[in-house]
């Protein structure tokens, strides 16, 4: 009996927009979620940086990528660049 079901990731993924592309084969992606305050109930927004293995350095200041979850690479690198959906006119 063989097994023919999908395998799927259970690591995260992430969407935002590059900030930075300075270092080498890195990219810094700012990415904004929306949270409720717990007392006002009001959606706030909230962004925050990740740095991102980008190892082909396809990425330009204002690119809309999508990162996903990797192992570390450095200190603070533990992302990686999945695709670019949106390239910067």
């Amino acid at each position: 009996m063989e097994n023919n079901t999908k395998k799927t990731s259970n690591k995260r993924k992430l969407v935002g927009f590059v900030v930075s592309d300075k270092a080498d084969k890195t990219i810094v992606v700012s990415v904004e979620t929306l949270i409720q305050h717990p007392l006002l109930k009001k959606y706030i927004k909230r962004k925050k940086k990740f740095m991102a293995h980008d190892p082909a350095n396809e990425c330009a200041i204002g690119d809309k990528v999508q990162i996903i979850e990797h192992r570390p690479i450095s200190a603070r690198k533990k992302w990686h660049l999945n695709k670019v959906i949106e390239k910067a006119v």
